[in-house]
């Protein structure tokens, strides 16, 4: 089986409230998925026809609030990289956990295992330039260090400008902003040439972290553009992928978006949104409940054979 994974940062399942974005907001993409059913905390366990949306407890069992760097870092080798570190890490993995993605990341370890993998955002000339000089080190995100120890090419403009890739906005608005010669797309768009470009591996993975922005800043503008657009996005890719042969994941790393009450981030389970195979998702559903499992749960989609 094929697979997608939609990585959204700092998304979490939030409240039926006033101050959930999911929630106030038309979003007619995932209730549609969902069935009538809303992209917050209380759906979560929903299993219908198309879908399955899971809360997974994201505080990798240590106090505090949950962070970007070892939340992502223990999805994409499934190791507590929290209990690696003793503690949890904001921003970018230090020096420990660089270690650990060479060593555990999902990349390396699928292509080990035979199958076609592919990171689909696009990257800017400027980390071209910076990667000729050096390894990637302390600014670089977990999904461009798996990337890059994995041994994969990483996607250009020119990549993106052919439609072989998506940035990281989904619709290419920071681009043009800063004055690349990029033509603006829809969401819509955006769902279709990753579905295209899924068609050519075994594996790909999207990585989205405007959420992450939005809910630090704490404006309700930028926050309703976030919703609308991943709202748009999820919606028409689930319904671009074939379940027979394609399985769609939505995951996250930690809450914040999903509270506009505060600027931090949250407590809150995130969500672990499932489209595909009926028997394959009430399979990950009985063994999926923190981000330590979403890499095992990753390999049994691989390895189903129906």
């Amino acid at each position: 089986m094929k697979l997608i994974l939609f990585f959204i940062d700092g998304v979490g399942l939030g409240d039926d409230a006033a101050e959930n974005p999911f929630f106030t907001l038309s979003t007619p993409g995932l209730d549609s998925i969902l069935e009538g059913q809303r992209f917050t905390a209380k759906t979560a366990g929903f299993s219908g026809s198309k879908a399955t949306l899971l809360g997974l407890d994201a505080s990798l069992g240590l106090p505090g609030l949950p962070q970007s760097a070892t939340g992502q870092a223990t999805i994409f080798t499934g190791v507590n990289a929290a209990a690696y570190l003793g503690s949890h890490l904001n921003g970018f993995p230090n020096y420990k956990l660089r270690g650990l993605l060479a060593l555990k990341g999902l990349f390396r370890r699928f292509r080990q295992t035979g199958y076609r993998v592919c990171f689909a955002n696009a990257y800017r000339p400027q980390f071209f330039e910076l990667l000729a000089k050096s390894l990637p080190g302390e600014h670089y995100s977990c999904s461009t260090l798996v990337t890059y120890y994995g041994g994969l090419d990483f996607f250009s403009l020119a990549d993106l400008e052919s439609g072989r890739s998506v940035y990281m906005d989904i619709t290419n608005s920071l681009l043009t902003n800063q004055d690349f010669d990029l033509p603006l797309i829809a969401p819509e768009e955006g769902a279709r040439r990753l579905s295209a470009m899924s068609c050519n591996y075994d594996f790909c993975l999207f990585e989205y972290f405007l959420s992450d922005l939005a809910g630090h800043q704490g404006e309700s503008g930028q926050a309703m553009q976030v919703v609308d657009t991943l709202d748009r996005f999820i919606g028409t890719l689930a319904g671009q992928v074939d379940p027979v042969d394609t399985f769609f994941m939505v995951c996250s790393d930690h809450g914040n978006l999903e509270d506009n009450s505060v600027k931090d981030h949250t407590y809150n389970k995130v969500p672990l949104l499932m489209i595909g195979d009926p028997d394959l998702r009430h399979l990950i559903e009985t063994t999926t409940d923190n981000l330590t499992q979403l890499l095992a749960a990753a390999e049994t989609v691989l390895a189903w054979k129906g």
